[in-house]
């Protein structure tokens, strides 16, 4: 390639001035009409040649390539159905097309999802491009499902001066529902509603009624038919304190894309507005208060506490004003606000004829809707008069015998309470003894039901935790827990041990002695196993596309096994063993990678348009093969796609190897040629003598 250039020897402007001085002059010159004006012209020309020193350049270029970028869409929505096949051979398709071209280099970047944010196309692509000239970039590819979330407004915003062609997958026909959360509050009140909005929306399909289900707990609680984009509000009840956890399940279509969406996890932490308690004290003895201080010292508990000081049959003329500040008020308590109460505990209590059989039974009632009680006995509990002689009897964990051991025992945990996640964690448990302060007293009892967790070193029960129905009972036999309390021979830990009990009482959570639990830790799932068995069995896990793995636990601790596990989905993962039922969320609460899973050009078809580019699908319903347009170099023009061809911008570029300069008037040449050229200005004006002519004869 050969072009001519120019090199001034003084600067630019002072060389103009000169040329526009001779040009000056030689106007003049033809003004006047001068003789030698032709001449003075030519040696004008000459001196701004060479003032301006023309050059003439030689290059030797070499063609360069241009460079075409691929983007593979991996993220998840790209894994459904035959989507990923049908990406696989398009991308080996075009990479055989493509390196047909002549002069053309190729760049691939694969793409995976990028958190909550999406799928980011364009984002992979300016990366790509970003150490590229644009005068050598041929155009790019998106091979796709078209779900992409960052699409530009205009085409001006890219890095991209040239075509950008979309090969979108899957096909026209896909179906899909999903659930759609409208509103989902995170707190509650125990024992209060809370309402949840959900929709489900579908795309294809037959738009029937879907069969749609609510679980609270692993439990159903509601189930029915319901139609897609209509609003739902639900209540639903907060049973306890801690997570509630609700599940929304619809029924999967046999024609889905996937079943990942089809279900939605809300997480409800359940708080307790106040923990209302209701202790009796009957006899009085010297650990009356343990009860007392336990629970005032909680600002959570809002505790009612009557003592029962005499048996109203007692008649011994000591007037009423003097007997107690108000009157015992036992049908307001055991009948009109019984269900008021959270928990009930009797302490060291006798005397039924106090109480009436039918409020004792209401209480029975009370307990075994959801209610909770607990008994703190003494000897009188054996009694005529005692608890165990009464309608509690019927819920009671056991049965007294007529003795009382007077003795010197210290506590144990039983093998059960080892495992118990109410006794497991209390202090010096492991010992042999422990090395806590003796008791003095036991009441002898027979276990009739629930969980014996502490005992004597003989193996009388002494603390028996029991489920009854929806309810739950705690028994403690014996009334010297004070002795702790009051740090006697260096106590126990009295409220370490008592804490617990009533915890568990308000059935919460973490104390369950049979429970499964799960949870996401950087990608992977925890799922842990509490049971009081010796051994436990395998664990169900279903993934969020509905596929079934079975997990095997290894033990973690007394009463505990676990495993951990890579997780190779986004969305809700469901664990089952027996009735039992957790939940573990991996990845965004609504990722939008899941909002919408349909195949479309749509988004992506206006700006590939403003490239010069198009947008056309590649698949087939059923198949995993794909058909691709014929692909062609094309030069500098304003659209580069046509019904059956994509073509790619040839910006012809080329690289300069070597450069050759030659002067084209300097050296001695230019020199012989501005002096003859001067001289034959000087001579045509008269510079030189010429000869005269003879006269005539």
């Amino acid at each position: 390639m050969m072009h001519v250039s120019f090199a001034p020897l003084l600067a630019l402007s002072f060389s103009i001035v000169l040329v526009a001085g001779l040009c000056a002059v030689c106007a003049i010159s033809f003004y006047k009409n001068n003789r030698g004006r032709w001449y003075r012209l030519l040696a004008s020309l000459v001196v701004a040649l060479t003032l301006f020193d023309p050059q003439l350049v030689i290059e030797e270029r070499e063609a360069v390539s241009d460079t075409a970028v691929i983007v593979v869409d991996r993220s998840s929505s790209q894994q459904l159905g035959l989507r990923k096949a049908q990406t696989d051979a398009a991308l080996a398709t075009l990479l055989e097309k493509l390196k047909a071209l002549p002069r053309l280099d190729i760049r691939v970047h694969e793409v995976n999802d990028a958190g909550n944010d999406g799928t980011l196309l364009f984002q992979a692509l300016d990366q790509s491009l970003r150490d590229l000239p644009s005068e050598r970039v041929a155009g790019a590819f998106f091979i796709t499902d078209g779900q992409v979330h960052d699409v530009p407004q205009r085409a001006d915003r890219l890095a991209l001066k040239a075509p950008l062609h979309v090969l979108i997958t899957g096909h026209e026909k896909e179906h899909d529902r999903r659930i759609v959360l409208l509103d989902s509050p995170r707190f509650g009140l125990v024992g209060k509603d809370q309402l949840l909005r959900f929709r489900i929306d579908e795309k294809g399909g037959d738009q029937k009624p879907i069969k749609a289900l609510v679980r609270r707990d692993g439990v159903v609680v509601a189930e029915g038919r319901i139609r897609a984009h209509e609003e739902i509000k639900f209540p639903v009840t907060i049973e306890h304190a801690g997570a509630n956890l609700f599940e929304i399940e619809i029924e999967v279509s046999e024609t889905e894309l996937t079943a990942a969406n089809n279900r939605a996890l809300v997480s409800i932490e359940g708080i307790r507005e106040a923990l209302k308690v209701l202790l009796v004290s009957g006899q009085p003895h010297i650990g009356e208060r343990v009860w007392r201080n336990l629970l005032k010292a909680d600002q959570s508990v809002d505790l009612v506490h009557f003592t029962i000081l005499r048996p109203p049959e007692k008649q011994d003329g000591t007037p009423l004003n003097e007997l107690s500040l108000i009157a015992f008020p036992t049908r307001d308590l055991f009948e009109t606000r019984i269900n008021q109460f959270d928990l009930i505990i009797f302490d060291r209590y006798s005397h039924l004829s106090i109480l009436p059989s039918v409020y004792l039974t209401n209480i029975v009632k009370h307990v075994r809707a959801g209610g909770a009680l607990l008994v703190a006995a003494g000897p009188e509990f054996r009694g005529k008069q005692g608890l165990s002689n009464g309608p509690l009897a019927a819920i009671l964990p056991a049965e007294p015998t007529s003795t009382v051991l007077e003795k010197s025992f210290v506590p144990r945990m039983t093998a059960l309470g080892q495992r118990h996640p109410v006794t497991r964690n209390v202090p010096g448990h492991d010992k042999d003894p422990p090395d806590w302060a003796p008791w003095l007293r036991l009441i002898e009892a027979n276990t009739k039901n629930g969980v014996p967790v502490m005992s004597d070193a003989e193996g009388h029960p002494l603390l028996l935790l029991a489920h009854e129905q929806k309810g739950r009972v705690a028994l403690l036999l014996s009334d010297h827990i004070w002795l702790w309390a009051r740090n006697v021979q260096n106590g126990g830990p009295y409220l370490d041990l008592l804490r617990p009990i009533v915890h568990w009482l308000m059935k919460e959570p973490d104390l369950e002695e049979e429970a499964l639990r799960a949870k996401s830790q950087s990608g992977h799932i925890l799922v842990e196993r509490q049971s009081l068995a010796d051994q436990v069995g395998p664990v169900t896990l279903i993934s969020p596309s509905g596929s079934q793995q079975t997990l095997t636990l290894s033990p973690s601790g007394t009463g505990r096994w676990s495993t951990t596990i890579p997780a190779s989905e986004w969305g809700l993962y469901q664990l089952r063993d027996g009735g039992l039922t957790a939940f573990a969320h991996i990845g965004p609460a609504n990722p939008r990678e899941l909002s919408d899973v349909i195949s479309t050009p749509t988004l992506l078809d206006p700006i590939s348009r403003e490239t010069g580019g198009a947008a056309r699908r590649i698949g087939e319903a059923g198949h995993a093969h794909v058909h691709l347009p014929v692909l062609l170099r094309q030069g500098q023009a304003g659209h580069y796609a046509g019904e059956d061809y994509m073509a790619l911008k040839d910006n012809n570029g080329s690289l300069v190897k070597a450069v050759t300069i030659k002067p084209l008037f300097g050296g001695f040449m230019g020199l012989m040629v501005l002096l003859i050229s001067i001289l034959l200005a000087w001579w045509a004006e008269g510079g030189f003598p010429r000869p005269r002519s003879k006269p005539a004869s």
